[in-house]
């Protein structure tokens, strides 16, 4: 039998291992962050008749379960985005749509300033809307116009909805500047053709835009608001890829064919936007991921 005097020297040596073999041991890793709910903008580009891509883009992004939080719009965007604040799913925008017609929207007049006055757009807005105010819509929404005498951006976000929208689309010399608080206001893609910088004013981490401007095609500009659309446009490169740089995504249809007036191609436009959206989604989702975790940080 072992004596307790003969064991000391053995236990002392094993305490000892043990006890280094603890100080070698791991510390249990951290969790990682959950990820975090990220603020989606959605930036709605000008581009007339081409706006009606925007729907297609929505119906995509509503059936992939994304969701904007903030949405903003300039021009024929702002039409489109003030309907969507409102309530109304893509679904239901494209048989808006498709039931409009180009009558409802135009109201001539013989004027130096422009051919339209803008009146019958604005009250088919306010119809469509509801007759509620910016501020009340269910989504946040801004509108992106040109203050004409001074050249700056403004983002409308209360006040009346389709006078907003209105001022927004006010393409100069086609119609009528808008009066608001004595100011006049034209189209907002003179100074911001696809809105991603209003989004982020208005909270937005992580920004889509959907690109729907023209771009210089020889033979193809065809008739005024077409060569006026195309010739603004060329002019506006600068602020557009200024915009464009702060976006996370990029989403441009296919529609530099369709004419600025063509209201017969709007179903084309609406599936050239879900075409494109659906080549993006991937993208999308995998950034949205990063984004996510990046804020968790």
């Amino acid at each position: 039998m072992i004596s307790k005097k003969a064991m000391r020297p053995w236990l002392a040596l094993g305490l000892a291992a043990l006890l280094a073999g603890c100080s070698t041991s791991k510390a249990p890793e951290a969790p990682a962050p959950a990820p975090v709910k990220v603020k989606i903008g959605l930036a709605l580009g000008g581009g007339a008749a081409k706006g009606f891509a925007h729907i297609g883009v929505i119906k995509v992004l509503e059936g992939a379960g994304i969701a904007p939080d903030v949405i903003t719009g300039t021009s024929a965007g702002s039409v489109v985005g003030s309907l969507y604040a409102s309530g109304l799913n893509g679904v239901q925008l494209q048989q808006r749509a498709m039931a409009l017609d180009q009558a409802d929207l135009t109201d001539w007049t013989l004027s130096t300033k422009g051919v339209l006055k803008g009146e019958k757009l604005q009250n088919w807005i306010n119809a469509q809307v509801g007759n509620k105010p910016l501020e009340k819509l269910p989504r946040p929404f801004g509108a992106v116009a040109t203050e004409l005498d001074s050249g700056r951006k403004v983002v409308f976000r209360v006040g009346n909805t389709g006078q907003a929208v209105r001022a927004s689309a006010s393409i100069p010399n086609v119609f009528l500047p808008v009066k608001i608080g004595g100011k006049r206001y034209v189209d907002g893609g003179l100074v911001s053709p696809v809105p991603v910088s209003a989004a982020k004013e208005m909270g937005a981490q992580f920004v889509i835009a959907v690109d729907i401007t023209a771009r210089p095609k020889p033979g193809k500009a065809v008739g005024f608001l077409s060569m006026l659309d195309q010739s603004l446009n060329i002019m506006n490169g600068p602020a557009l890829a200024l915009e464009l740089k702060q976006a996370d995504v990029v989403i441009r249809p296919d529609v530099l064919d369709i004419g600025s007036a063509d209201f017969d191609s709007r179903n084309q436009a609406i599936l050239e936007g879900e075409k494109a959206a659906q080549q993006m989604l991937p993208q999308i989702r995998k950034l949205l991921q990063q984004k996510s975790l990046e804020l968790a940080k």
